[in-house]
């Protein structure tokens, strides 16, 4: 199954509207009231890659194919979620199916939008969902605690990774996330083995007004968020991205240099939660199509190869190799075969971010 990210957040904050905006359709509903949505809508976003086209043209091919990553919007939660308020049995479901999580925070005012906390304020809204997700946590920790103190009565080795799981309950009892933990430490392992939504890596959305700049006094307190997490927020305008997913591409462009906008808040979403997702990119170009390929970053060459067919992985013998830098600069395999800038690497070659890459193997 693909990676996932989910979209979360306090109802009427504009999941659903960014959600629609970056699949480019109406598959999830955006109301003004809480509750909108109920199932989760899913929907591929491809990630933009300004070196797909270069490699088109140099292969002159009309087919680009981009990475993509898959998004989720998921129900509003509200206050007492843990204990199944509002949607909240729904909510954690199907946030503990996704890989990543993309955390909606309000930053505009608009009386026509109600707020279920009477009034946007980033900070407040942010730790209502940090708590929710920490106390369903714990609970998850101390259904499962007694069951570890009987082990260790029966195995005593065990008895690091329940003073583990008990440094790791302590945390959550002061809304601390499991990803806090370095994913080296045997916190981290329990929080995998328990499936903890707070382990999962987070991404801050400040959704702003039309009018809002980057400056302003909420996004800061959003950056901020971040910045505590070693995190990333992402800033964009929910209604000003869907009137430009609604326009051709052609008007798409006039409108953005219109707003000064070079990328759209879309994009930066896009890549940002690829990157959170912990996925980079390795290139194919030929006849047929200039294409990026997910992987997880550390993947070796031949697993690379399985991502195109598992008979090229099957029968790997090696990958012919050149560098984004040294395709454009030398323009076809053959002047790059003459100026030895084609590596072939092995089978325990880790692929790095923007190899352009040509698998040989064994049918």
């Amino acid at each position: 199954m693909p990676l996932n990210c989910g979209i979360v957040g306090l109802p009427n904050v504009g999941k659903s509207t960014i959600f629609n905006a970056l699949t480019r359709s109406a598959q999830a509903l955006a109301a003004n009231y809480p509750f909108a949505t109920i199932e989760p809508n899913i929907g591929e976003v491809p990630v933009p890659d300004e070196r797909l086209p270069v490699l088109a043209r140099l292969v002159a091919t009309q087919k680009i194919v981009p990475a993509t990553v898959r998004f989720v919007d998921i129900a509003g939660l509200v206050r007492g979620a843990n204990e199944g308020e509002g949607l909240g049995n729904a909510f954690l479901s199907h946030i503990r199916e996704t890989d990543a999580i993309a955390m909606v925070l309000r930053c505009f005012e608009d009386d026509n939008v109600t707020h279920v906390e009477g009034h946007p304020d980033p900070r407040r809204d942010a730790e209502i969902v940090a708590i929710e997700l920490a106390l369903a946590d714990l609970a998850t920790l101390r259904r499962r605690l007694p069951k570890l103190e009987r082990e260790v009565r029966a195995n005593p080795k065990l008895r690091e990774y329940l003073a583990a799981a008990q440094r790791l309950a302590a945390a959550l009892e002061e809304a601390r996330p499991a990803r806090a933990f370095p994913q080296s430490s045997l916190e981290a392992e329990v929080s995998a083995d328990s499936f903890l939504l707070t382990a999962k890596p987070m991404l801050y959305v400040a959704n702003v007004g039309e009018t809002q700049a980057d400056g302003d006094a909420q996004v800061g307190i959003v950056r901020e968020i971040a910045r505590a997490e070693g995190g990333r927020a992402v800033v964009l305008s929910g209604k000003v991205e869907a009137e430009l997913a609604a326009l051709s591409d052609s008007e798409a462009a006039e409108f953005r240099r219109e707003l000064g906008m070079e990328r759209t808040g879309l994009d930066e979403l896009a890549a940002a939660a690829y990157d959170l997702l912990g996925l980079m990119t390795f290139l194919t170009a030929g006849e047929k199509e200039a294409r990026a390929w997910p992987i997880a970053r550390g993947t070796k060459a031949p697993q690379a190869a399985g991502t195109i067919h598992s008979d090229i992985e099957r029968g790997f013998i090696r990958a012919e190799i050149v560098s984004f830098e040294d395709y454009v600069r030398y323009r076809t395999m053959e002047d790059l075969r003459a100026a030895g800038r084609v590596r072939s690497e092995g089978r325990d070659y880790v692929m790095q971010e923007g190899d352009v890459v040509n698998f040989r193997f064994n049918v």
